[in-house]
């Protein structure tokens, strides 16, 4: 009897340590699971197909095909972006690859995008349209060449890529499709090119010499003025006829939408206009919970609606794409800095007259 009211009253009970111990293992065998999984999913590419129904799209431009990246953020997606590559295959009918901001980040690092360049389809033409999260694109300062264009931005030009500094025509089968930085239809490009002007003028004004980065400011500053010069002329030649998509970094709203159309001084150069939007910024929510949808985004805060961070939608009568991304945002808290169960993600959109 003694000994039994030892049991009884003991400080650990008999098996006490295994079951804690095997909570632990089922524990840690979960963590482990999950963090593999995550890493497995966050290290493949997800490749989704869309089709962009337009009404009045032209014949010529029906199946026309665009490949829709954003937000690479220096990530890499397997050995020179071998991830990339397996899940776009070997397609190349793509009539156009659009980047939608943020593929270099706030490294500069410009390596893991030029890796990603090179498995994209030979010919086709790579439009990049800068972040607010990459470095400064024009060159302000003295740096390592001429161009008004910084170094990481010119070894792209070097590359191949089309900076999306101005609208952009790609004419097939008599059919045309624009592609414009979102920002041109609300800028006063008569205006803009007078400031540049005036900072040439100023310039030119001194009795000493330009020093090195003075030289290298009226340098941009000469090239802005002909963008400006090159913007109205290729706006001066679109057609009613022609498809517009405007594509922004972040996400357009129907307020940004309706400012843009109440900007509007042409009657073809307009968000009226406009067909499609391209956009990215919010990596899908970069945290997700498996199955469901996003834990929190910068700006729309907690349990966002997909629809404004992800995927396509129907805007104030456009259609807008927001693409998933393929690498992690900086505008995320701190404690969350990569992708949690939220895959990268690369899309082709299908543009088309019929319903499918």
């Amino acid at each position: 009897m003694a000994r039994r009211q030892q049991y009884i009253f003991s400080d650990e009970p008999r098996g006490g340590k295994g079951v804690k111990i095997a909570v632990l293992a089922v524990l840690f065998l979960l963590l482990a699971v999950l963090f593999t999984a995550n890493l497995v999913m966050t290290h493949s590419v997800a490749y989704t197909r869309e089709y962009v129904t337009i009404a009045d799209l032209p014949a010529g431009l029906d199946n026309f095909t665009i490949l829709h990246l954003s937000d690479l953020n220096g990530a890499e997606l397997g050995d020179r972006q071998s991830a990339v590559k397996k899940a776009i295959g070997n397609r190349s009918g793509y009539g156009a690859v659009v980047l939608s901001g943020n593929m270099v980040g706030e490294s500069g690092d410009v390596q893991p995008l030029l890796d990603l360049l090179a498995q994209l389809p030979v010919g086709t033409p790579v439009l990049l349209l800068p972040g607010d999260g990459d470095p400064a694109v024009y060159a302000t300062t003295a740096h390592a060449s001429l161009s008004p264009y910084q170094d990481w931005a010119q070894q792209l030009i070097d590359a191949g890529v089309i900076f999306l500094d101005e609208p952009y025509s790609i004419t097939t089968d008599k059919a045309t499709i624009w592609f414009s930085p979102e920002s041109l239809y609300t800028t006063d490009t008569v205006s803009t090119e007078k400031a540049w002007q005036n900072q040439i003028d100023m310039l030119d004004a001194q009795i000493e010499p330009l020093d090195a980065d003075q030289a290298a400011l009226r340098r941009t500053a000469e090239y802005q003025v002909q963008r400006m010069q090159r913007i109205r002329e290729k706006i001066a030649s679109m057609k009613d006829s022609h498809i517009q998509v405007a594509v922004s970094h972040m996400p357009l709203t129907r307020e940004s939408v309706a400012e843009s159309r109440a900007w509007a001084t042409s009657k073809v150069f307009s968000m009226s206009n406009v067909r499609l939007i391209l956009s990215g910024g919010y990596c899908a929510g970069q945290w997700r919970i498996p199955g469901g949808g996003a834990i929190w985004a910068p700006e729309l805060g907690f349990f966002p609606e997909d629809v404004k961070i992800t995927g396509m939608g129907y805007l104030a009568g456009v259609w807008q794409h927001i693409s998933p991304g393929l690498g992690a945002s900086a505008e995320y808290p701190w404690f969350m800095p990569m992708r949690l169960f939220n895959s990268p993600g690369a899309t082709m959109l299908v543009l088309t007259a019929t319903v499918h």
